[in-house]
């Protein structure tokens, strides 16, 4: 019996110091992936950057939406700022999608119905991607319209913890009726396939404003004074909007900017979407 209680503890002790002894499996390492498919046609593409040391429990994502008045641009047109973002969020997941252009026979609804698509197809591979539900959607421009509005109409399978909105129109009918410039409603007419008279139904259906609830998610709106495509006004309507749900919204203005803009106004502009998003994505 001594001779086994010995033996008992031997074991015991050896198993002990092994487990000690045991090196830490490695941190999950970074992974980027170029062009990766959400469907079946070319420009359902998405670039997907993962950091290292990610989990399902923990890190956040945000779903980049390029602009280019919803027949044009590109997820390159964003690229450029995937790195920005990298160094005030080092922890956190970026996504930078692509869609079918807003050209025949894709006309509008196809691009907010493929960025739904794309949102949801990353839901579904969290646990491959490691990441949380903590999603978030940033757009400029007409691709702040998609983010703004799959954000606040599609919430059954993706609740959004913040959206960010560089200079988005949020009411396509007041844009087309009381445009920046004397364009806009013709490229509004090209895009959506007819006026505010003609198609009231889809003008209603676009227009981020009409899905606000108290239940929207935070959203941060950055616009220039000097816009010349979009007003500035499309953007005090979301604020305004989002204030009388009780919405948490800031709303960033840069009074001699673009639509657009670059240096030490872009530098701002991220330190205080990394704040905003800091403050509200838990």
């Amino acid at each position: 019996m001594r001779v086994l209680h010995i033996l008992l503890f031997t074991v015991i002790l050896f198993s002990s110091c092994k487990k000690e002894n045991d090196p830490a499996p490695p941190p999950v390492a970074a992974k980027t992936q170029l062009d990766a498919s959400y469907g079946t046609d070319a420009l359902q593409k998405m670039d997907i950057y993962l950091p290292s040391g990610r989990t399902t429990a923990t890190t956040k994502l945000i779903i980049m939406v390029h602009g280019g008045s919803w027949n044009g641009g590109d997820k390159a047109d964003l690229t450029q700022y995937v790195d920005t973002i990298k160094r005030r969020l080092p922890d956190w997941a970026i996504i930078n999608i692509n869609y079918r252009l807003a050209n025949p026979p894709n006309l509008f609804p196809t691009q907010e119905l493929d960025v739904k698509a794309a949102i949801e197809y990353i839901y579904s591979k969290r646990s491959e991607y490691l990441i949380s539900d903590k999603f978030v959607l940033l757009g400029a421009s007409a691709g702040a319209h998609l983010a703004c509005l799959d954000a606040y109409k599609y919430t059954s399978t993706v609740r959004f913890k913040a959206v960010v909105d560089f200079f988005g129109p949020t009411d396509l009918a007041d844009m087309y009726n009381n445009p920046a410039n004397p364009l806009v409603p013709f490229q509004l007419y090209n895009v959506i396939g007819g006026s505010p008279t003609t198609v009231p139904a889809l003008y209603a259906s676009s227009n981020p404003l009409n899905y606000i609830t108290a239940q929207s998610a935070p959203t941060i709106i950055l616009h220039g004074g000097a816009d010349v495509l979009v007003s500035p006004s499309q953007s005090v309507m979301l604020k305004n909007k989002l204030t009388s749900f009780g919405v948490v919204n800031q709303y960033v203005f840069y009074p001699t900017e673009n639509h657009g803009w670059s240096g030490l106004n872009m530098t701002d502009s991220f330190d205080k979407i990394a704040a905003f998003l800091n403050a509200n994505v838990h």
